[in-house]
């Protein structure tokens, strides 16, 4: 369906620039603490031991049909009622509906303390928030082709269809690179991020 930095460099250790507090960095820099006594190789050979049916399922969360990262719960009607305010309030500021309504009001609160989660738990807070972005996307892709003509809504739809395409082989990029376990949370991650962006733009556009 369319609806839908490292702070030490040691020998032989690579160099890591990502700097911050959000999880994702700082899970990214914990596979490489320690990394004095580390070369390029024995990390890959660390992060090939991490692979595991985890992993394997990092390939299937990203699909046609958006986030497919099977979450624990169903949002609760609190975090949704939270993202679908935010977003009314900001519908006309898509920059601005980004940074005060992605991941701060549900994902964010899930995460919890810094390294307090495994990568499962986190691709988990990740897709709950997710649902909720993704049900925003069908409900303005709808309110979008019900006021086109046919000619707009055959272009409204092949747009969309390469906007899945994109979003599929960006968020799939996370596993062909990393070919790790926290691949499964950063897909996740991308996955809402790039549905998020989404579904604010086709709720602008349909107000054109």
């Amino acid at each position: 369906s369319l609806h839908s930095g490292r702070p030490k460099v040691g020998p032989g250790c690579p160099a890591m620039t990502m700097t911050g507090d959000h999880p994702l960095i700082l899970r990214l820099n914990q596979g490489y603490s320690g990394c004095d006594s580390w070369n390029e190789r024995e990390a890959r050979r660390a992060m090939g031991r991490w692979l595991s049916a985890a992993s394997m399922l990092a390939v299937c969360l990203v699909v046609v049909g958006g986030n497919a990262h099977a979450q624990s719960r169903e949002p609760t009607a609190q975090e949704v009622a939270a993202i679908r305010g935010c977003a009314t309030k900001n519908r006309d500021n898509l920059d601005a509906g980004e940074e005060d309504c992605l991941f701060k009001l549900v994902a964010d609160p899930c995460l919890g303390d810094p390294g307090s989660k495994s990568d499962g738990q986190m691709a988990d807070c990740y897709a709950i928030e997710g649902v909720i972005w993704d049900d925003l996307l069908n409900a303005n892709y709808k309110a979008l082709l019900d006021e086109l003509d046919a000619d707009q809504t055959a272009k409204a739809k092949a747009m969309q269809r390469a906007w899945m395409s994109y979003r599929d082989t960006t968020c799939q990029f996370y596993y062909d690179k990393i070919q790790g376990t926290m691949a499964q949370m950063m897909i996740a991650a991308c996955v809402t991020r790039e549905t998020a962006r989404r579904a604010m733009l086709l709720g602008f556009f349909s107000r054109l």
